[in-house]
């Protein structure tokens, strides 16, 4: 029955003369998210709508999860394509579409239509109103309702015909590569995954950095990192994950500084390094997790002290989010479970037992000219020593 898909879009629709780019990064994302489940399709444009044409046998529901997971998409409508616009052969089309996905349940309907060719035979009214009436005579079961239906049936008629009824709701969003790329700071948590997502889902392309520290974070800890980078990248399509070893500038920290400044002054040099290594791959800005309030190195005066390192901006979509916020969507992209599993990373092993909640900056720079000795070079040496892995 069902051997195509008609996909809609919201916010592109109001891109101007561009829009054509947005399409087709649109059509783009669309093959990338379809090349792993089972079937052939083709992705075809036509006068402002994207079709999804299967071209074998297809699983139903593996594809419609696939092209869920597409940001720019508002919504997925499976779809009959008649291949033909003469008025017997779509009205009997449109009779076969009900038979088959409503059988001789009692319902009332409404007709929507839409004529590319402004020239063909009937206008849209008439469209509706003349196949309302073929489809009463030939299902008794069916009751025109034009204010409150309990179905619609869609009708567009171009060079060919497209039937359908249900509207299954797309993630919405822009397609991901259009508003350029940025850097996530991706932990073994539950935020940050959350925000790559939020952040890919406005159509920025990401790239991911992980601080690893060996021996004291495991390659269990790394490997969950590598499996959360896939999941997101599942919405956001392929991309880098930047492994950054993080034991001796964690090290030397400890050595040099105030415990209860530790986290503030690893946070800031982790920010160095990911700044870096987004000037080297193009990006645009710094992607993190953060939450006012949430931890001692989220609270105002820390995340200040944070950003004093960085030129780049730094984005952070869920900093006015509650945690429970942040789980709700970690669950609806299947980042949660993976997410708790108990193994730390390298922000939770070197915390103090009371760290400052309000770093004055001026204090913490001072502190930092402790690391003045050796901290160069441990930083040129991460650098160096970074390990790339290409998640798609």
């Amino acid at each position: 029955m069902f051997k195509a898909f008609l996909i809609k879009y919201a916010e592109i629709g109001i891109k101007g003369k561009n829009r054509y780019l947005f399409e087709n990064a649109l059509r783009d994302q669309i093959k990338f998210a379809l090349k792993d489940v089972e079937g052939e399709f083709d992705v075809v444009k036509e006068q402002g709508r994207i079709y999804v044409e299967a071209l074998s046998e297809f699983d139903f529901d593996e594809t419609v999860d696939a092209l869920k997971r597409v940001f720019g998409i508002a919504s997925i409508c499976p779809t009959m394509i008649v291949d033909s616009n003469e008025w017997d052969v779509i009205t009997k089309s449109a009779g076969e579409f009900v038979k088959n996905v409503y059988g001789d349940q009692s319902l009332t309907f409404k007709v929507k239509a839409k004529r590319a060719d402004k020239h063909y035979e009937r206008t849209s009214p008439e469209i509706c109103v003349d196949m309302g009436a073929h489809l009463v005579d030939q299902f008794p079961n069916l009751t025109v309702n034009v204010h409150d239906p309990d179905i619609y049936i869609y009708v567009e008629v171009r060079t060919r015909t497209y039937i359908y009824s249900h509207i299954i709701p797309g993630p919405g969003g822009m397609p991901v590569g259009t508003n350029g790329k940025a850097m996530l700071l991706l932990s073994g948590g539950i935020d940050s995954p959350v925000a790559g997502y939020m952040i890919s889902k406005r159509g920025v392309r990401l790239e991911a950095t992980y601080f690893h520290a060996p021996p004291y974070t495991s390659e269990r800890a790394k490997q969950k990192v590598v499996d959360l980078a896939k999941l997101v990248a599942r919405y956001a399509g392929p991309m880098k994950l930047h492994v950054v070893n993080f034991t001796d500038i964690q090290l030397y920290i400890y050595d040099q500084c105030p415990h209860d400044e530790l986290t503030i002054i690893m946070r800031r040099y982790m920010m160095k390094i990911a700044e870096k290594l987004a000037e080297e791959n193009n990006c645009l800005g710094l992607i993190t997790g953060e939450s006012i309030g949430q931890v001692a190195s989220q609270t105002m005066q820390s995340l200040a002290a944070t950003n004093d390192v960085c030129t780049m901006p730094v984005y952070r979509p869920v900093i006015g989010f509650d945690k429970q916020d942040i789980v709700d969507i970690a669950e609806k992209i299947n980042t949660y479970e993976t997410s708790i599993q108990p193994y730390e990373d390298c922000c939770t092993i070197f915390v103090a037992k009371h760290p400052v909640t309000k770093p004055s900056l001026k204090v913490i720079r001072k502190s930092e000219l402790n690391l003045e000795e050796k901290i160069d070079s441990l930083l040129e040496e991460a650098l160096n020593t970074v390990e790339t892995i290409l998640i798609d």
